[in-house]
């Protein structure tokens, strides 16, 4: 597997706005038989004017992640340059489940100088993207895109631009999390060590008996409600920056596009704890495709995108010259980051790293909205798991069924069941929660049964309750969990076993 030859290829070094193809654009070159090499090494990002330590995940020649062609096999070489073991996980693909990337479900993580082979069949295209499963690695940034094409990819006369979205802070992580185990749960007490002690859901967590939740405002706080109801819980860490591309709003990317251009835009939210409402300003899209499954087009300006999912955008771009923001902003405030695409002659003015207004919080009328272009086969559900999102701001403990991961018992299915999960939310924050090596089609929202999309990641909105359905067809143990590094790491997981494999 190679890299996509075209007349437009990944930017240099730290660039990551990508775009990949266009008029006359080929295929890439037969295959060599070799393995595409990829190294987990530290590099160094410029934020806010100071030098900063990341991770990342690239080839020999810099380029970040890879991009490959879906009638050809994943085989890759990883390499651990690191000083610490690594594991990377192949976000949204279904490999064998020892390929998973997980470490004490998987794979045991590569030591040090150490290496690891991949080769498995790749089944459809679209956006993925790679990180680490190895402690707090990727809020270190521990990651990057994966594009899958198609023939028909291939051949479309359309720029693609990937845009991968980060929070960063300058703080260790295992500061943070320590932060947050210790945080009193008391409002109004200000940030401390990288942690929202007030603001969006400082009261946040499980909700009492009895309490009521009004409807939201775009802030994000909580509206009509009774008194003493608590609000939901947003954004638990205060972060340093908000990155798009390795670049924040004091120095973006700018992708050069053709007026009149047609593009594709491939977002991935690759941040450990945030989630974003995409702005394209005055740019109208078609949402063709969610983490990496096509969905019915949905027309729109503006779009939500929760921690760990992707948006494929169809975009058709004005005639003339003209510079056009693509801005991500975190939800419940108006923090922002982002990229700019302009036409060679455009003045390029400047963007600030506030919007106008904050971002109204993640919910699911979007979701609802969705539809698979590509739903699955009906049949009856064989096995069916009814999932508590647990856990309590008060000590910082996020569980499944009210137990932390390690204590779990696995939810047992067998090959070729019809599986539905049905994930009740008794918190008042929102769970970002990814299944490892299958995709599943969201089923029902409140119990109103909805033809929804396909996925990897669902949010599950609080005090909501979600259904997903998948066919058990790829035997293994498989991790299932809050995507929300932070949630993860304090427990929120367990795993999908088959009963044989």
């Amino acid at each position: 597997m190679n890299p996509l030859l075209t007349r437009r290829r990944f930017l240099a070094a730290t660039a990551m706005a990508v775009p990949l193809g266009g008029i006359g654009a080929s295929a890439a070159p037969a295959a060599t038989g070799h393995p595409t090499t990829l190294i987990a090494a530290r590099h160094t990002l410029e934020v806010l004017g100071k030098p900063a330590t990341v991770l990342g995940v690239r080839q020999p020649d810099d380029m970040p992640g890879l991009v490959a062609t879906v009638d050809r096999p994943f085989r890759v070489h990883l390499e651990n340059h690191l000083s610490e073991p690594t594991l990377i996980h192949w976000h949204g693909l279904k490999p064998p489940y020892r390929q998973d990337g997980v470490p004490g479900i998987s794979a045991p993580p590569i030591a040090p100088g150490g290496s690891a082979e991949y080769d498995f069949p790749l089944d459809f295209p679209g956006t993925f993207w790679m990180h680490s499963h190895m402690g707090f690695q990727e809020q270190r940034l521990l990651d990057a895109p994966l594009i899958i094409h198609s023939a028909a990819d291939l051949r479309a006369d359309r720029q693609e631009i990937v845009l991968l979205l980060h929070d960063f802070s300058f703080k260790s992580p295992r500061d943070i999390f320590a932060a947050l185990r210790k945080r009193s749960g008391m409002a109004g007490m200000g940030g401390t060590g990288g942690v929202n002690m007030g603001g969006h859901g400082a009261m946040g967590g499980m909700m009492a008996p009895g309490m009521k939740m009004g409807g939201t405002t775009a802030g994000g706080m909580a509206s009509g409600m009774k008194a003493g109801s608590m609000a939901m819980d947003l954004n638990d860490v205060v972060f340093d920056a908000f990155l798009a591309n390795d670049r924040t709003l004091a120095d973006p990317q700018v992708v050069r596009v053709a007026p009149g251009g047609r593009l594709r835009l491939r977002i991935i939210n690759a941040a450990a704890a945030s989630n974003f409402r995409l702005d394209l300003g005055g740019l109208a899209a078609e949402l063709v495709a969610v983490d990496g499954h096509p969905v019915q087009p949905v027309r729109g300006s503006a779009f939500p995108i929760a921690m760990a999912q992707r948006l494929d955008l169809l975009v058709q771009l004005p005639p003339g010259q003209g510079a056009h923001p693509v801005l991500a902003v975190l939800e419940g405030e108006r923090k922002q980051t982002g990229i700019i695409l302009a036409t060679a002659q455009a003045p390029i003015g400047k963007i600030g790293t506030e919007a106008a207004r904050s971002a109204a919080p993640l919910g699911f009328g979007m979701e609802r909205a969705l539809h698979a272009a590509a739903p699955l086969a009906p049949r009856p559900v064989d096995r069916t798991h009814r999932i508590d999102l647990t856990g309590s701001m008060e000590g910082y403990v996020w569980s499944l069924n009210g137990v932390t991961y390690g204590h779990d018992t696995p939810l047992m299915v067998a090959k070729g069941e019809r599986v539905a999960l049905i994930m009740r939310n008794r918190t008042m924050m929102s769970h970002p929660m990814h299944l490892h090596g299958h995709f599943f089609q969201v089923a029902a929202f409140n119990g109103a049964k909805l033809a929804g999309a396909m996925r990897d990641t669902v949010l599950v909105p609080p005090m909501a309750t979600v259904a997903i359905a998948f066919d058990a067809d790829n035997p293994g143990r498989w991790a299932f969990h809050c995507h929300n590094l932070y949630h993860m790491q304090a427990g929120m997981m367990t795993t999908v076993q088959y009963t044989k494999f």
